[in-house]
């Protein structure tokens, strides 16, 4: 189950968020009035330029931004920083506004997931090292990718593309 300071983390975020997506910020007050699992949080990273996302092939879902489950006592924010990490050996800064808090499910048997999007902005002349049979790569940012999640190619576009012109670029 998640713990109150992770889940008052999670809430103060997804009311940061740039966007929100699939009624998650009234699905996130249902979920606060009984015990809440998971919650996600994943890093939509882009190069200086605007024109490349990283993305990270998985086994079942194909290409997917960096990302996972928020284990018990941590933010939803240092999940974000841990799981890029991990999967793509990047230890880049998270931009200080979520890039968008949306609710989906990432199998037929699970329950529906509360799912936190943050933001990075990483030169593609950085070495990546992912994770045992997930490389990570990086994507034109017109190019289409394979994904269980199809509406995610246009909401990474979005948000960089509101980065390009400037918006929510200041770092935490």
């Amino acid at each position: 189950m998640i713990d109150q300071m992770t889940l008052e983390a999670a809430f103060a975020d997804a009311q940061l968020a740039v966007r929100e997506y699939d009624g998650a910020l009234a699905w996130l007050d249902r979920a606060r009035e009984a015990p809440m699992e998971p919650l996600s949080a994943e890093v939509w990273v882009t190069d200086p330029s605007f024109s490349h996302v990283l993305l990270v092939k998985h086994r079942v879902r194909g290409w997917v931004p960096p990302g996972g489950k928020v284990e018990p006592g941590e933010t939803p924010r240092g999940a974000a920083r841990r799981e890029l990490g991990e999967e793509t050996g990047l230890k880049g800064e998270l931009l200080a506004l979520p890039a968008a808090v949306a609710v989906r499910s990432y199998r037929a048997d699970w329950s529906a997931t509360l799912g936190l999007s943050y933001a990075a902005v990483v030169d593609r002349e950085v070495p990546l090292a992912g994770e045992n049979g997930q490389p990570p790569r990086w994507f034109g940012l017109d190019e289409t990718w394979e994904s269980v999640f199809p509406s995610d190619r246009d909401r990474i576009r979005t948000h960089v593309r509101l980065l390009a012109a400037g918006q929510t670029l200041t770092s935490h």
